[in-house]
């Protein structure tokens, strides 16, 4: 167990609660710059595109929506202070929002 009282703002995660909101977090952004850049750019008619994309997005969203859980726990019950950890959070704000506005605006 690591000494939660060295864990400052500007090193790395001290905990593995923290390392796993981070990858947790890295995991979302990879798969967030895959569809950005490799499924929307697929022509519309593509067969799989109709099965696949959507449960990709849903894992890509529930991926970002747990890095930032795992986040909150790290900080919040581990004592965790890392900018990683933090940014970790700033990103879940974001994911947080777009799911909510996904149900609450009509398309």
């Amino acid at each position: 167990m690591t000494d939660q009282s060295s864990s400052s703002f500007l090193q790395l995660p001290s905990t593995k609660t923290g390392w796993w909101a981070v990858g947790l977090a890295v995991t979302y952004a990879g798969m967030g710059i895959i569809n950005t850049f490799v499924f929307m750019r697929l022509p519309e008619d593509a067969p799989w595109r109709q099965t696949l994309l959507p449960y990709y997005g849903i894992l890509m969203v529930l991926c970002g929506l747990s890095a930032g859980v795992v986040a909150l726990i790290a900080v919040m019950r581990n004592g965790e202070r890392s900018w990683l950890v933090w940014l970790t959070i700033v990103q879940w704000v974001f994911t947080l929002a777009l799911v909510i506005g996904e149900f609450l605006i009509a398309h």
